[in-house]
């Protein structure tokens, strides 16, 4: 098996590097390469800490489509064709077995390649999206037709255009659940970024816009100024959805700091193609409310959710929260050259460098309790964790960098 490759001693300042994000990077890919592809078919999904497999059959479309993204990102940044191959290794697999062709749908999840849950998910569409958009920015596809029957598909099956976002789920039988959700909308306004990106076609912009701002703006006005969750049919909040289930992975009941942090991101996203003067103000709040409520001065790190009150109700301390606030916070920094988010940046990172990445194999544990300890020995599963939260945080932060210093490469 390989090892981590990157020393276990960083400062501050190198935290802030592109060298040190482009190592640490590498690191990660090193994980999974080569062993995450399946020679027949898609990629492997489950491994332990060592990186063995604990389930080889069991596929999940969010994982399938998301590690598309890892290496097709990768391939721009470190012009690999390796890792482009890999990419279209996985982008084959989503078209030719995820995709059902007689009934024009997604597979949720597979296994030993055959379609196991026919649930078909606005969350999972998101991440379709989101390959796609990778793709055509990397070069594995050369027209935007992909990505406009991914919109179109997203547009019959799940807008909702009174309220100007997407409803969640459309069970195997075709009835549309009375769930709606924040969770399914941040990663389409994501993907609607990526796609703009990858096409220039404004349309996926404007509905990014919309969708961030009828999520951060209205519904955040009905709950405080910060996200929730879950809603009704008619989008007002539903304070009991999962209440005796804060640990839900998909749909966790309270104030997740992840997700304000992670809005933050899109936010300034979005500001970078369309400049408002609320989107910035509107970062920073998020970011500044969920870290002070959230960040844990003895064990360290960002906890996982708070209630309405501001009590926690989850202490566990889960990798992407940190990824996607290191991120954030590189972000905002840039954005208003304010010393305390390069603070927090480097807080976030020793943070995660003392406990969250595995010095030893490589890669990230997935989640810690509070004190830090380990719950298992199980790194990354389907539909879980695939480290597409971490090596999109050093992607996005080397952007950041590369527009601030002229000797850095374009990513």
């Amino acid at each position: 098996m390989p090892q981590s490759t990157q020393s276990n001693t960083a400062s501050p300042k190198t935290f802030y590097s592109r060298d040190f994000l482009l190592e640490h990077a590498k690191s990660i890919l090193e994980f999974y390469n080569p062993r995450v592809i399946d020679e027949s078919g898609g990629y492997y999904q489950n491994y332990l800490d060592d990186g063995r497999y604990f389930d080889e059959k069991s596929r999940q479309l969010v994982s399938s489509t998301r590690i598309v993204v890892n290496y097709a990102s990768a391939s721009i940044i470190y012009k690999s064709k390796e890792y482009l191959a890999m990419a279209q290794h996985g982008l084959d697999y989503v078209e030719k077995i995820h995709w059902q062709q007689e009934q024009q749908t997604y597979a949720w999840t597979l296994f030993d390649h055959q379609a196991d849950d026919m649930t078909q998910q606005a969350y999972g569409y998101a991440f379709v999206l989101l390959a796609y958009a990778a793709a055509k920015k990397s070069g594995l596809i050369s027209t935007d037709d992909a990505l406009l029957q991914t919109y179109d598909l997203l547009e019959k099956r799940f807008w909702q255009a009174d309220y100007g976002l997407y409803a969640d789920e459309i069970s195997a039988d075709g009835i549309l659940s009375d769930y709606r959700g924040q969770n399914a909308n941040m990663h389409l306004c994501e993907a609607m970024i990526a796609a703009y990106e990858a096409t220039q076609n404004k349309q996926f912009l404007m509905r990014a816009q919309t969708i961030a701002r009828n999520i951060v703006l209205r519904q955040a006005d009905l709950t405080d100024g910060l996200v929730w969750e879950h809603y009704s049919t008619d989008f007002q909040p539903d304070w009991d959805y999962n209440k005796d289930d804060p640990k839900n992975l998909y749909r966790p009941w309270g104030f997740q700091p992840g997700h304000q942090t992670e809005w933050s991101k899109l936010l300034l996203m979005l500001n970078r193609h369309a400049p408002e003067t609320w989107l910035v103000e509107a970062a920073k709040s998020l970011f500044d409310r969920a870290y002070k409520v959230a960040w844990d001065e003895q064990y360290g790190g960002l906890i996982y959710g708070f209630d309405p009150q501001g009590n926690w109700c989850d202490d566990d301390k889960y990798f992407w929260v940190q990824a996607e606030s290191f991120a954030a916070a590189a972000m905002l920094y840039q954005a208003t050259n304010e010393a305390q988010y390069l603070e927090q940046y480097n807080a976030l990172w020793q943070y995660s460098w003392d406990h969250m990445v595995d010095h030893k194999h490589g890669a990230w544990f997935r989640v810690l309790k509070r004190n830090n300890n380990k719950y298992s020995n199980e790194k990354s599963a389907a539909g879980a964790k695939c480290d597409y939260h971490t090596l999109g945080a050093c992607f996005e932060v080397l952007r950041v960098l590369a527009s601030t210093n002229s000797s850095d490469v374009a990513v």
